[in-house]
């Protein structure tokens, strides 16, 4: 039922250029967040210059970059034996020219941080530039006064989401815990940080900052040598202490319902729902809000998340993400993956391999044309509020953002047909950047005009959505 979208979405996504056109990308806030998750650094810094400037996202965020325990596991990212800046995804020299070449491309650059832990003893042997290490022992960073040993459960590890002593002093998965209160610890973390902020780095994603209380982070933060945009993992527990509410004051926040709540409308209720999507439906108030539909950790171990095996139904949703207005979106960029441990491409020694979408293993999500044209979109309607919402009280839905932008979805089973939609656009040609690129006032795909009073007619095929902004107006 959902075939003609799926097929929409793979032939655009598979047919897109290397070399993206002049004019993609729109003018305004750039506010969205590329998610390479795993990419390697002289890719990413090619992805910048090649596509992510000109197509106008205004962030890419990288994995974490610390020397890590060897392994061919997506997690040994997370297992940090060392901050120095060399890792299987590049040199320091090599993080350095990509962070230059995402600034040149007007990308700024969010580093995924790993402050909470060091590794545990899942693996054994030198980390991965070399350094010797072992549980609670990391030479010239941490010693085992550094960390909590909380003395409960028999290891040490969290059995008890309810207890806030124990979520944010054990261990998670016997992750030596570091103790963030102490001002040694604290000193240690900001220089890390203050080494990626000399290297350029624009902001930090905090990983599992449920388990440090936002006191420490805050203490961390003021660290720091300069200012820097900073999100955090806070992962909401229906009936837990440690509330995401509790970080709003140290910067943006992780809202997980949002893309738990977006699945599960897109799969089983109606898109009617969405009329009041985000703090109507309890989540953070959305200047502190850090949204997505999935992200590297949801797809493995979130039952129905919407990932990039939805095919047109994740494109949909994506859409609707880029075009309503809550929170700053994270747009997530896969490799394929059977088993939820699997690593990135890689050599032989375990090195990533280059990035080449939709070769290798590689989904690129962030280039469907359905999700990177909506990019564009969500510039061109920066702040302006919601107008004119229609829905049928079932699976069709259509709103505006002001006289900037206009986007209909249709989740039905039947094309909707014979209809015509209320915008605020001024009068004109505009391009459906669902299904056509714009460059250049010409547009690849569909046309839609506008009239004097605000009105376009258009029929909309099931499971299909048209999105018309005022930065893909038609010469």
């Amino acid at each position: 039922m959902r075939r003609l979208f799926a097929a929409v979405v793979l032939v655009a996504a598979y047919a897109l250029f290397a070399v993206v056109p002049a004019g993609a990308g729109t003018a305004g806030p750039r506010t969205v967040i590329a998610n390479l998750f795993e990419w390697n650094w002289p890719s990413v810094g090619t992805e910048c210059a090649t596509f992510l400037g000109p197509r106008g996202y205004g962030y890419v965020q990288v994995s974490p970059p610390q020397e890590h325990v060897r392994g061919a596991e997506w997690w040994v990212a997370y297992q940090p034996v060392s901050y120095r800046i060399e890792s299987r995804k590049g040199t320091r020299a090599q993080f350095q020219s990509m962070v230059n070449a995402c600034h040149a491309a007007g990308v700024k650059v969010i580093v995924d941080a790993v402050i909470n832990h060091m590794a545990n003893t899942d693996k054994s042997g030198p980390g991965w530039a070399g350094s010797a290490w072992s549980h609670y022992d990391y030479p010239g960073t941490y010693q085992t006064q550094d960390f909590h040993h909380c003395g409960r459960n028999g290891n040490d590890d969290i059995a008890n989401y309810n207890d806030r002593y124990e979520v944010q002093n054990c261990e998670l998965a016997n992750l030596a815990d570091l103790d963030t209160g102490a001002t040694y610890v604290r000193d240690r973390i900001a220089g890390y940080l203050n080494d990626l902020l000399s290297l350029g780095v624009d902001g930090f994603r905090l990983d599992a900052s449920k388990h440090m209380p936002a006191a420490d982070i805050a203490a961390i933060r003021a660290r720091l040598s300069r200012p820097a945009y900073l999100v955090q993992e806070v992962i909401f527990g229906a009936g837990e202490p440690v509330t995401p509410n509790e970080y709003t004051g140290n910067g943006d926040v992780h809202e997980f319902r949002y893309g738990r709540d977006l699945a599960r409308v897109f799969r089983s209720e109606r898109l009617a729902y969405l009329v009041n999507f985000g703090e109507g439906w309890g989540h953070l108030p959305t200047g502190v809000a850090n949204v997505f539909v999935d992200n590297h950790d949801t797809q493995r171990d979130t039952p129905g998340t919407l990932t990039y095996r939805d095919n047109g139904l994740y494109a949909l949703a994506n859409a609707f993400m880029l075009a309503w207005p809550y929170g700053s979106p994270t747009v997530m960029s896969s490799y394929e993956f059977t088993d939820r441990n699997q690593g990135p491409p890689s050599d032989s020694s375990g090195r990533t391999l280059g990035s080449t979408c939709f070769s290798g293993g590689w989904r690129c999500e962030h280039r469907w044309q359905a999700i990177a044209n909506m990019v564009a979109f969500r510039n061109a309607v920066g702040g302006a509020g919601v107008v004119n919402w229609y829905d049928n009280g079932w699976q069709h839905i259509a709103f505006g953002r002001g006289n900037a932008g206009y986007l209909t979805i249709n989740d039905e089973d039947f094309a909707v047909t014979g209809r015509s939609y209320r915008t605020n656009l001024p009068a004109g040609r505009y391009c459906d950047v669902i299904h056509g690129d714009f460059a250049g006032g010409s547009c690849t795909g569909p046309v839609y005009t506008v009239d004097s009073g605000g009105w376009f007619a258009a029929d909309v095929p099931a499971h299909d959505a048209i999105a018309l902004h005022a930065g893909a107006r038609v010469s």
